[in-house]
């Protein structure tokens, strides 16, 4: 991979200008979040013309809002939806040993056995995470990147949970899951990849309207339009999806987390995993981030009604959050003490009408599924974060059924993403090691994009850990267009209100900095 994986706004400029006049292409993906990415590098790694266009910003909808997990599976299993479990520890291995094992790492998880778990649940515990297990091996991830679950004693669960109760602890269970450092990230990265190979990512470009052959699309930033003929679309706008194409019906629902400053669980160095109390199978999570935040985790409330940009968290989601975290906490957590929430939409499917099962959409499948419309637009809907590979790959197989386009197999399983490398690699990268953990080889361009001044590679602001050299950096190689850009998908400062207030004028010299 070369410089020209870079995206800047001249870049983005001069692929608008293209596509004024270009001929019919292979592919437009509508779409910039994890699965519209995962799309456009699937096709233009088999040599197909591809071009993405999204009405934001990469990663501006549900792909930012996740747990920031690439989890393995295990839930899917209690629901006996072992199909979409095996494909999720499938696909978790990928991105932990070939793909992106710079900013997918393991994570312990630790599920403590205090006195409200009877001794038959903690039975159904291990012999679920023994199943998680076989899952592992089965997906052939090595135990040396996973480790097999094992029985911890009280001082041990403690040890990576301190602020748990210590009264009726009998120990706890310890398995192992993967953790990406930032779910945007992944979604700059990936599109970077994309480019590197040839595909044209526009941001700032909606889909006005869409066909099995082209689509209307408007330059937000000047108004202008273009009439785009394509032989494949692919619509991957998620919970959006039904707006571009009437007929695929979705049912979303709402999943919030809390975010916590880290000393509101000091200490803590595993995902903690919560039961919710007179429920079965469900659970809160604690999880510590790489930015010593501690996020809270999550709900699943179907909404009705239009699909909103931002969706917001419920009073009522963070109540039931910190209530169920305080079940197993040795000081309760004051609604005070929440530094800021945020909330995503699963772009579920909706069961057909008239058909039997749950009507609650933690009991919906989390399996995806490629459609076609009468138009012949393809659309990709359903799935998750870990399975977003795999959602791509059978989008563009569909494209290909199809005989408008000719392409070989999909390579991604075993395609790099930018800045990915060996970890013995990764461990020589000269830069420093909260950098590679962002940027792996890439971390060298964050310290060029400081131009030698010492300055730009220190923290931006007091409890901020980003510099000033990382933002100049998204400006020059990530098409970050503005303050939002920089500051809510580049970084996550904006998580935390506060924190964004205090690096608005580093983002502006950025971005006035650069243009």
């Amino acid at each position: 991979m070369t410089a020209g994986d870079s995206l800047t706004a001249a870049r983005r400029a001069a692929d608008l200008d293209w596509l004024g006049t270009a001929p019919v292409l292979d592919v437009l993906v509508i779409g910039g979040g994890i699965t519209g990415v995962g799309v456009a590098l699937d096709a233009a790694s088999r040599g197909l013309s591809v071009v993405l266009a999204e009405k934001h910003d990469l990663a501006f909808g549900t792909s930012r809002w996740s747990s920031k997990l690439v989890h393995g599976g295990l839930r899917y299993l209690a629901s006996g939806q072992v199909g979409i479990a095996y494909e999720s520890a499938v696909e978790r291995g990928i991105l932990l040993t070939r793909t992106a094992p710079h900013l997918v790492r393991p994570l312990p998880i630790l599920v403590p056995f205090l006195a409200a778990i009877s001794a038959r649940q903690v039975r159904q515990v291990r012999i679920g995470y023994g199943a998680g297990d076989l899952l592992r091996a089965a997906a052939r991830t090595p135990a040396a990147v996973l480790p097999r679950t094992r029985r911890i004693g009280p001082d041990q669960a403690a040890m990576l949970a301190p602020a748990i109760r210590r009264d009726g602890l009998r120990g706890g269970l310890v398995g192992w899951d993967g953790q990406v450092v930032d779910d945007a990230r992944l979604v700059v990265t990936i599109a970077r990849t994309a480019a590197g190979h040839g595909a044209r990512i526009i941001t700032r470009c909606a889909a006005e309207t869409v066909t099995g052959d082209g689509a209307v699309l408007r330059d937000v930033l000047t108004g202008g339009r273009l009439d785009v003929r394509a032989r494949v679309v692919i619509n991957a706008t998620g919970v959006w999806a039904g707006e571009l194409v009437p007929e695929i019906r979705l049912r979303p629902s709402r999943g919030t987390h809390l975010v916590l400053p880290g000393r509101a669980l000091a200490g803590l160095r595993a995902e903690l995993i919560i039961p919710v109390p007179a429920e079965r199978n469900r659970y809160v999570l604690a999880i510590p981030q790489p930015d010593g935040r501690v996020y809270i985790g999550l709900t699943d409330d179907p909404i009705d009604g239009p699909v909103p940009d931002v969706p917001e968290p419920t009073e009522g989601d963070i109540r039931f959050l910190l209530e169920t975290l305080n079940t197993v906490l040795a000081r309760p957590i004051g609604r005070s003490e929440v530094d800021g929430a945020f909330a995503g939409l699963r772009p579920l499917l909706a069961p057909p009408p008239g058909g039997s099962g749950s009507d609650r959409s933690a009991d919906l499948s989390r399996k995806h599924a490629v459609l076609t419309s009468g138009t012949g637009a393809i659309t990709i809907v359903g799935g998750k974060l870990t399975t977003y590979r795999r959602m791509a790959q059978d989008a563009v197989d569909a494209a290909v059924r199809s005989g408008r386009i000719s392409a070989g197999p999909s390579r991604t399983a075993r395609l790099p993403l930018v800045g990915a490398a060996a970890p013995a690699t990764l461990a020589a990268v000269d830069a420093p090691r909260r950098l590679v953990a962002r940027y792996g080889t890439r971390a060298t361009e964050v310290l060029a994009a400081a131009g030698g001044d010492p300055a730009l590679l220190a923290p931006i602001a007091d409890g901020l850990a980003v510099t000033a050299a990382e933002l100049r950096h998204a400006v020059l190689h990530e098409v970050a267009l503005d303050a939002g850009d920089l500051l809510d998908r580049r970084t996550r400062i904006g998580l935390v209100a506060a924190d964004r207030a205090a690096a608005e004028q580093a983002a502006a010299d950025a971005l006035a900095t650069v243009h």
